[in-house]
């Protein structure tokens, strides 16, 4: 009998343990299947077949440890990220309509349907499922076709302003505006 099979014998006593542990199923299963990827990795490191089982709780009780940590990172970066959210609010309009001019021109360059699309989406912040109902067309065409406009005009953009527009035209330098 290998480790591994000594290991998934216990499985229902593992899988326990974690339950009780972390309360959901769900990321019970996840560090569970986690820990038998870290068995698999120091097969054959682990000499004793009966302490292989000491070892694996050991695994267990560290995982658990570790998923609880990266809880409390994410918790207060989701925190942090709430505050800053909190003062943040749409820009005014006149600042808002403040871009570069020749965001105007690349996007009249574009075929009818990218520009239309990118004026009525980007530019006019109506939502993209909302476009694609008005157009009787799939969330997922739309969604593509967005993609597809959105490089054009990148690639337009490029073409017409240069190094202006792979800094996003923040500060627009180039000779056209």
């Amino acid at each position: 009998m290998t480790q591994l099979d000594t290991l998934l014998e216990h499985r229902s006593q593992f899988l326990a343990f974690l339950q009780n542990r972390v309360h959901d199923h769900a990321k019970a299963e996840d560090i569970l299947q986690a820990a038998y990827m870290r068995a698999l990795e120091h097969e054959g490191s682990v000499q004793d077949h009966e302490s292989i089982v000491g070892w694996f709780y050991r695994v267990l009780r560290n995982a658990v440890i570790d998923s609880y940590r990266r809880r409390t990172v994410e918790d207060e970066g989701l925190a942090q990220l709430a505050s800053e959210m909190e003062g943040a609010s749409t820009p005014p309009a006149d600042l808002r309509d403040e871009v570069c001019r020749c965001l105007t021109s690349a996007v009249d360059s574009l075929s009818p349907e990218y520009a239309q699309l990118l004026r009525e989406v980007d530019l006019a912040d109506e939502p993209l499922a909302e476009y694609a109902k008005k157009r009787g067309i799939a969330s997922n065409n739309a969604a593509v076709r967005a993609h597809r406009a959105r490089a054009a005009l990148r690639k337009a953009l490029i073409r017409s302003c240069g190094a202006c527009a792979e800094h996003h035209c923040e500060v627009c330098t180039c000779k056209r505006c």
